[in-house]
């Protein structure tokens, strides 16, 4: 088994290949919205240093959002043409659970409350715990919600480029600096993407090319574009 996986659904792009036990190709470009330039360029290198043609991929996975309207966008696009030219599954990955499952790699927390900001005073936010896998799994909807909204939807330590703007009701201000001080930037890569769509992969949980399909969450955010400023 190889899979292809690729993350642009915010403001960095990466490419991981995988094999069913290791890691064979990553790499992460950090130049923020750089994501139309370096996508096709990261997945020819990855291709190429491991010496893999696209008909040799068991299925491409991708973060299929909620995140930036652009950065999803293309992630979904690139997806569904590479998949689409050699007749692949796709597997799409929720942006918000790949950001789960790096926190899980990174600090090892095994229940987190996703949380990116969704600009306009709104977040992405759902809630995930680790399985037997060690797969984060949601326990609950993602959804989009202002800020008020989401301090009482969250149940775990939030993590994410939201979890700032979000304070539990269960978490006094003394532990949630603490909390904020022994937390590293969390965020998501195609390296967690990859993880995810590993397991999903062994079980068949994939979809066709034209089911690669873009998750936004809010359902008018072409109309919002001008709105959210630099988000996109």
């Amino acid at each position: 088994m190889k899979l292809l996986a690729l993350e642009t659904a915010n403001e960095h792009c990466s490419v991981s290949l995988i094999d069913d036990v290791e890691e064979l190709y990553f790499q992460l470009d950090e130049r923020p919205k750089a994501q139309t330039q370096t996508i096709l360029p990261l997945t020819e290198q990855a291709l190429l240093q491991t010496q893999t043609q696209l008909a040799d991929l068991t299925a491409i996975a991708f973060s299929r959002g909620p995140g930036s309207f652009s950065g999803v966008r293309i992630n979904a696009a690139v997806a569904q043409a590479l998949a689409w030219s050699q007749d692949l599954p796709v597997i799409p990955v929720s942006s918000l659970q790949a950001l789960a499952q790096a926190a899980y790699r990174l600090t090892g927390l095994q229940q987190v409350t996703a949380v990116l900001d969704a600009r306009m005073q709104e977040v992405y936010i759902a809630n995930f715990s680790v399985d037997e896998h060690g797969i984060m799994q949601a326990v609950d909807e993602e959804k989009l919600l202002n800020y008020q909204q989401a301090a009482a939807y969250c149940k775990f330590t939030a993590i994410g480029s939201g979890s700032e703007l979000v304070k539990p009701n269960q978490i006094d201000s003394q532990e949630a600096s603490i909390l904020k001080t022994s937390i590293p930037e969390i965020r998501a890569t195609a390296q967690d993407i990859a993880t995810i769509a590993r397991i999903y992969a062994a079980q068949q949980k994939w979809v066709d090319a034209e089911h690669a399909l873009p998750v936004y969450l809010r359902d008018d955010a072409w109309k919002k574009i001008p709105e959210q400023g630099k988000a996109n």
